[in-house]
């Protein structure tokens, strides 16, 4: 086969996890940064919440690089490969908690990175962005 079809998140789409986002983001107390890639890594949506840790931009990006990549959660990855990984990628690979793949019907679509919380803090914030837009929940 040379060609399969594929599925891939809209812009609006990427709003919708958003403001999703910001929500559960709000309700904890917690400002945060969150990038939301597609299944390429390439940024569809980012937003650094006021009063969210700057660096934590950074992170998120990594964590929705490697969630994207992986097809899974980042703190899946193990603790003494992530060292390794981190290096030998300049920083793009991460194990930190708050990456998830966003896939539907279980076909990878990209990945969401949310920092600047408790590691459950982003999480949380994660699913709800999943769960915003009818995405299978991981994490």
């Amino acid at each position: 086969m040379d060609f399969e079809a594929t599925e891939r998140l809209t812009h609006a789409g990427a709003m919708k996890m958003l403001a999703a986002a910001i929500a559960k983001a709000d309700e904890t107390g917690q400002p945060q940064c969150i990038a939301i890639v597609d299944a390429s890594g390439e940024l569809i949506g980012e937003i650094r919440m006021t009063g969210a840790k700057f660096l934590s931009r950074k992170s998120a990006l990594a964590k929705a690089r490697t969630a994207a990549s992986n097809a899974g959660p980042t703190a899946n990855i193990p603790e003494e490969k992530a060292p390794l990984l981190a290096r030998a990628t300049g920083g793009e690979v991460t194990n930190l908690p708050g990456g998830l793949p966003i896939k539907k019907d279980g076909k990878l679509i990209g990945g969401i990175g949310v920092g600047s919380g408790t590691g459950e803090q982003d999480i949380a914030v994660a699913q709800a962005a999943l769960t915003a837009v009818g995405a299978d929940l991981l994490g």
